[in-house]
């Protein structure tokens, strides 16, 4: 089947291991999520050269992988927790590990940074809002599947 659905993409977050060294200990980042949206965003040139008929070609000059999550806040949930933990926490203090394990089994690792963290607010009928963003401080560690 080539076509799989979005939830089985696994989002995952943990501190950073005080010595470097360790294994993040990484809760999944899943119960009450709706909605994970790309927001990536990428910094581009366009140049156009006299071995070329004039038209600029387009060079990327980097990638700032960014995915925001929106849900229900769940005070019991250890990934939203964590997240919350940091809600008014600056600097270094907002940096976490972040793994991706898309569907095909690939995994996406790295140090990242937690921002517009929304645990509150929204209508009096409504739960508890859940929001944060989530970028990766440079390009992640890939291990592609059955690496």
């Amino acid at each position: 089947m080539a076509r799989k659905k979005n939830a089985l993409t696994e989002y995952h977050v943990g501190a950073i291991p005080v010595d470097g060294l360790s294994e993040p200990e990484y809760n999944r980042l899943a119960k009450w999520v709706s909605t994970v949206t790309d927001d990536s965003e990428e910094e581009v040139e366009d140049q156009a050269f006299y071995d070329g008929d004039g038209t600029p070609e387009d060079d990327v000059i980097s990638v700032k992988k960014t995915y925001t999550f929106e849900g229900m806040y769940d005070e019991e949930d250890p990934a939203m927790k964590f997240v919350a933990d940091l809600e008014f926490e600056t600097g270094e203090a907002r940096k976490i590990m972040f793994k991706q394990v898309r569907t095909n089994g690939d995994v996406l690792e790295g140090k990242a940074t937690v921002k517009e963290i929304k645990v509150t607010g929204g209508e009096a009928s409504e739960y508890a809002t859940f929001e944060c963003a989530i970028s990766w401080d440079k390009k992640p560690e890939i291990t592609k599947a059955g690496a």
